[in-house]
């Protein structure tokens, strides 16, 4: 039995999917359940026209082995579209070695560049800071669909962003669609040993 696409899509709206892999991942994580991301972009190219799947995440400098590396290049065979920048290594006044790898500019920049071609957006991230371009794209006409949770403690998407968004789809009414019910596939690991690191403020 096929399962029912869960988006807010209509079938003649070109759509854009942008996920913020750091924030996704987290999210999932916080929900309990690992993303089958084939299913995934399913889930988002079945009654609609998706036109592109933009996937962000920092890596390890390339001299290092990056745990994620395995499943960047997995997505980028699969139907992403993959952006990605190092990893800024700093040290804490304490001393403690941190990584910071935000991408955020990378999405709002990629974001408005395809705001003509598109009538709908799918911004995966629960970051505040998002809040400004989810506005302006509307004031381009476009409708903007944000997807994260309220079903942790704390939630995690900002307030100001669930509510600026023009729908607001929870991932976990998305896990019967998009969680992994199998084995990884060779190239989908990576993820479950690896946290960028970075201190998302929602």
């Amino acid at each position: 039995m096929t399962r029912e696409a869960v988006h807010f899509c209509e079938p003649y709206e070109r759509v854009a999917l942008f996920i913020d892999g750091a924030n996704l991942y987290q999210t999932a994580r916080a929900l309990g359940f690992d993303i089958d991301y084939r299913r995934f972009l399913k889930n988002f190219s079945t009654n609609c026209r998706l036109l592109r799947a933009y996937y962000y995440t920092a890596l390890l400098d390339e001299q290092e082995y990056s745990p994620i590396r395995p499943l960047v290049d997995w997505l980028e065979y699969n139907g992403y579209t993959m952006v990605t920048k190092p990893l800024r290594e700093y040290t804490q006044t304490s001393g403690r070695r941190k990584y910071k790898g935000n991408m955020d500019v990378e999405i709002a920049v990629d974001a408005m560049e395809i705001s003509p071609y598109v009538q709908h957006v799918v911004l995966v991230s629960g970051d505040g800071d998002f809040r400004r371009l989810v506005e302006a794209l509307q004031r381009r006409g476009l409708r903007v669909t944000v997807v994260s949770t309220i079903r942790t403690q704390p939630p995690m998407v900002a307030d100001e962003l669930r509510r600026q968004a023009d729908f607001f789809l929870d991932l976990a009414d998305l896990q019967p669609a998009i969680a992994r019910t199998q084995p990884r596939e060779e190239g989908e690991s990576g993820r479950d040993r690896f946290d960028d690191g970075r201190d998302d403020e929602r």
